[in-house]
């Protein structure tokens, strides 16, 4: 009974208070100080407890993935142009009359798949000119040169565009890298359609012409050209995500150096370019010898023909006389390149690679050499086309690792 009567009172004097606190919060200057008084509250607790460690996204660690994807990317890159080389020199490009990018995935099962194949390949010019005596066995070697070939060159889109979808939806782009990554995939796209665009010019029929088929030396310089630049555009992003600039004094020997080995870039890859129009118009089988170019230093057919433009994009002749002229020119610009770094205090990795870039040209040149004086042997000339990727590999890693470092 006694419990029951406080229990009452404790109750009606909580309704009283209730009540007065109701009025007594209709004054403004009441409710403002509330107003204060639970914001500072809040303030006070959030402080108090522990709030987790927010991630950053693109940060460190995200560029170093990054970094490794394009590094890997531009690898796949280095494969489609050696293979795309071997496929050349195998004279197989012109095996797969058609495109397309799905069924053509799957190769001939049966017999019957294999002759229907063969009997596409076989009414186009390579096969009346060249090839009549063909048999089915030799048509698949070629065959499944080019189909490894344009395998790959799917395998290479797929390793670009697929992480690109992941890591943009992962937010590890910045507004940079967004626009970097668009353009290399539609490169890929580009050099895809561009690949057909050139077997296209191997195909058609000639009637005024009585040569070997071969597909134009223009579109093939375009091909590797744009695959090049892909592989360039790749390699350097990847680098500059995973190896951070050096904090360098920016001495006059420095901006010349680095102005140096821009133009030596430059010029190791105009080099490997004209080595697609050698490649294009089998100059690489006129005049096999060295320094000479037979008796002569000048041969006298290297402005035959008219106008005189025309000799350096479609006389064998002049084609050769060119890619001799640049390799030299790119040999004695890295030599120089190595003489003048070695009067400067340079990182170690700096060093490194123009050292490497040094002895890798030697390299190059040696092997240009025993290729055109051996009338260009399958294995020699695709080691040599590979070793001006690896060349061009180099110059772009002294390019990075002197580059300036962005404010």
């Amino acid at each position: 009974m006694l419990l029951s009567s406080a229990r009452t009172a404790i109750f009606c004097g909580c309704r009283s208070a209730g009540k007065g606190f109701q009025h007594n919060s209709r004054s403004p200057q009441l409710r403002q100080w509330l107003v204060k008084r639970g914001q500072s509250t809040i303030t006070v607790e959030a402080g108090a407890s522990p709030a987790p460690a927010a991630v950053t996204v693109p940060s460190a660690a995200t560029n170093r993935i990054l970094g490794r994807w394009l590094l890997g990317c531009s690898g796949l890159v280095v494969g489609a142009v050696v293979l795309g080389g071997v496929t050349r020199l195998t004279e197989s490009g012109l095996s797969m009359v058609d495109w397309h990018l799905v069924r053509e995935m799957k190769p001939p099962q049966t017999q019957a798949e294999w002759e229907a194949e063969f009997s596409k390949y076989q009414q186009f010019p390579e096969f009346k000119i060249m090839n009549h005596d063909m048999t089915l066995s030799e048509f698949k070697f070629i065959f499944f040169m080019e189909w490894g070939h344009r395998m790959w060159g799917r395998l290479v889109g797929l390793a670009y565009v697929l992480p690109t979808i992941y890591f943009w939806r992962k937010g590890y782009f910045n507004r940079s890298m967004k626009g970097k990554v668009l353009g290399l995939c539609g490169f890929v796209f580009f050099q895809g359609l561009l690949g057909w665009y050139m077997v296209k010019s191997g195909l058609e029929e000639k009637p005024e012409s009585y040569d070997i088929p071969r597909v134009s030396q223009y579109r093939l310089s375009a091909h590797l050209g744009s695959a090049l630049l892909l592989y360039c555009a790749s390699l350097w992003t990847g680098l500059t995500l995973l190896r951070p600039a050096y904090k360098l004094a920016e001495t006059k020997s420095l901006l010349q150096l680095r102005r140096f080995a821009k133009g030596t870039g430059g010029l190791v890859f105009l080099t490997a370019l004209s080595g697609a129009f050698v490649a294009g118009l089998d100059a690489g089988l006129v005049y096999n010898s060295f320094p000479k170019m037979g008796e002569r230093w000048v041969p006298d057919d290297l402005l035959a023909f008219s106008p005189t433009l025309k000799n350096f994009f479609e006389n064998p002749t002049t084609v050769q006389f060119d890619h001799r002229i640049l390799a030299i020119s790119s040999l004695t610009a890295i030599t120089g390149l190595y003489l003048f770094s070695r009067r400067m205090v340079l990182p170690r990795r700096a060093k490194l690679a123009i050292n490497l870039l040094t002895t890798m040209a030697y390299a190059q040149v040696a092997l240009g050499i025993s290729t055109l004086l051996l009338y260009v042997p399958t294995p020699l000339a695709a080691t040599h086309q590979s070793g001006s990727v690896a060349l061009l590999t180099l110059a772009i890693w002294v390019l990075a690792e002197l580059r300036k470092m962005p404010k």
